[in-house]
């Protein structure tokens, strides 16, 4: 049994004669840490794009543990196996924090409009069941005493676990996070990085992180690939990259 869960290979996209990603490669294995980092324009929120089947790309190949998912809609992407969270937060403010995860939740229960106009046993079970689920995972995150909050309600640290949790609520194999510690204050970041390898442990699971929070990205990846104009510019452990003068010159602009 192989021990990769994504594999792209010479994956390319362009728009309108420019191209956004090229020739961009990567292997990630199971249960690994993996950064995928660069300055702003680089490319990396196109290649999560990509992944996540929001673009279908000109070129290239991407394959989630063994099943090649290039050009999938997000939907059968999602049911593939790829969840993501966003740099701008996505959440349904007006929901609950129980609903919120709930409809992450929606993949793997299901009842007929029927059963849920005639509020039939079925739909009782199923809500039940969910319910239950739901709360498992807000206990993990220390969310269940704000089950009934509106999401909108919750400090921002905390909607940014949130918005993890309903990702991880549709049981992927692999977890995208775009920018997570975008517009977090120091203190919320070490929240955050303690989450995230929360995560790692607990659910065993595979992610890809885009990073700015250089500190972030050295406290949680072992490795790390760096995305420059489109073009994969360094790759290779996290200390390393991020003690390649290359890297540095491309961050700062020089």
């Amino acid at each position: 049994m192989s021990d990769t869960m994504l594999e792209v290979k010479n994956l390319g996209i362009s728009f309108g004669g420019l191209v956004a990603v090229d020739d961009f490669n990567i292997t990630i294995k199971k249960g690994e840490l993996f950064g995928l980092i660069g300055p702003n324009g680089a490319g990396k929120t196109t290649v999560f794009n990509l992944l996540t089947g929001v673009y279908k790309p000109d070129s290239g190949s991407i394959v989630l543990d063994g099943t090649d998912i290039t050009g999938m809609s997000p939907i059968n992407v999602n049911k593939a196996g790829i969840a993501r969270t966003f740099q701008n937060i996505r959440l349904f403010g007006d929901l609950s924090v129980l609903d919120n995860v709930k409809i992450g939740l929606h993949n793997q229960y299901s009842y007929s409009t029927l059963t849920g106009i005639l509020r039939l046993p079925k739909y009782f079970r199923v809500e039940r069941e969910m319910n239950e689920k739901a709360m498992e995972l807000l206990k993990v995150f220390d969310l269940d005493l704000s089950a009934s909050f509106l999401a909108s309600n919750l400090p921002y640290g905390d909607q940014r676990k949130l918005e993890i949790a309903r990702a991880l609520a549709t049981n992927p194999k692999l977890l995208l996070l775009d920018e997570p510690a975008a517009g977090m204050n120091p203190n919320e970041t070490e929240e955050l990085m303690k989450t995230i390898q929360l995560v790692r442990e607990q659910f065993g699971m595979t992610i890809l992180l885009i990073e700015h929070d250089m500190r972030l990205v050295a406290g949680v990846c072992e490795e790390v690939t760096v995305l420059n104009f489109g073009k994969i510019l360094a790759h290779g452990p996290t200390s390393e990259v991020l003690a390649d003068p290359e890297v540095v010159k491309a961050y700062l602009g020089e």
